[in-house]
């Protein structure tokens, strides 16, 4: 009867530990949230930045013509017809700027993503273990980083053919330096800390510890930084296809969409073909750098409002 009686008493105090835990992540994430919102600019580019993802992402449904198809209207001028007029072939503008934004969306959140993962990875193993192993893989990172980064980009570009999962691919593996350096510093910290040490004497394995007592405690500077990542990665994959080496015609892309404006005439007289993509980037880096504001104040747990 006793013993069933204090398995009863362990059992509500289980319950009560878990439940005073899920309380205080709810109140972690309120109160992260409540600083986000508090941060005006970034807030406001969350939702501006949504609305284009909504847009770009239902772009089959939303675009009044196929982006490829060739009207009979050559540079025509906007009008309600074509809202953002037509291109030197006759394609709608509109119809093409949302496809592009969609193929630059998905270029900086893919590249972002890998990039993320390989730095993470790269990140956690030399900080936690140390020695040998971090010696090697900071060398390779440092070497990396020395290459002139345009440059390191346009040579791999020249060298594997053009297209948008080329870029993506080359995007991540040339952004990852930066992620890792960054873990590998917060790990170096964390790994001293009490609670890693506990984890150590009670026999937990190395990949427990580092899932899930380290790396839920580098999750915010990795996502602040992931955000920067993302706005550079928008940037390189329009220059790429303004140059010719990214997304190639007749796929729409921002920056080749912009390549296709570059005479004097265009400039001057026919200006919603190089105007709208042009702002969609500026558009798309701006929300994105102030989200990550945004995020590094709601993250930073020294914050107080």
């Amino acid at each position: 009867m006793q013993s069933s009686i204090r398995r009863y008493a362990l059992n509500d105090r289980d319950k009560t530990a878990e439940r005073a835990e899920t309380e205080m992540q709810e109140s972690y994430l309120k109160s992260v949230v409540r600083r986000f919102k508090y941060h005006k600019v970034g807030y406001i580019s969350f939702w501006i930045l949504a609305v284009i993802a909504v847009l770009a992402v239902f772009a089959p449904l939303i675009a009044p013509y196929d982006p490829d198809r060739i009207n009979a209207a050559f540079s025509a001028a906007p009008s309600a017809k074509y809202i953002l007029g037509t291109d030197q072939v006759g394609r709608d503008q509109f119809s093409r700027l949302l496809y592009g934004t969609r193929v630059s969306l998905l270029v900086g959140v893919l590249a972002t993503l890998l990039a993320t993962v390989i730095g993470v990875i790269l990140g956690l193993i030399a900080g936690y273990f140390g020695g040998m192993i971090d010696m090697v893989i900071m060398r390779f990172t440092d070497m990396v980083m020395s290459f002139p980064y345009i440059l390191l980009i346009l040579v791999a570009a020249t060298i594997f053919e053009p297209g948008m999962w080329n870029i993506i691919l080359i995007l991540g593996f040339v952004d990852w330096p930066g992620v890792a350096r960054l873990v590998r510093g917060s790990v170096l910290e964390i790994k001293e800390a009490d609670f890693v040490h506990s984890s150590q004497i009670a026999g937990m394995s190395r990949p427990y510890i580092l899932l899930s007592d380290i790396l839920p405690n580098v999750t915010a500077p990795i996502l602040v930084f992931a955000t920067s990542v993302m706005a550079i990665s928008i940037l390189d994959e329009s220059a790429l296809s303004f140059l010719g080496m990214g997304v190639q015609p007749p796929t729409a892309s921002l920056g080749n969409m912009l390549d296709g404006a570059q005479s004097l005439t265009i400039l001057t007289k026919m200006p919603w073909l190089w105007i709208p993509p042009g702002v969609m980037i500026i558009l798309l880096v701006i929300c994105v750098n102030f989200i990550g504001d945004a995020l590094r104040d709601a993250l930073d747990p020294t914050t107080i409002r």
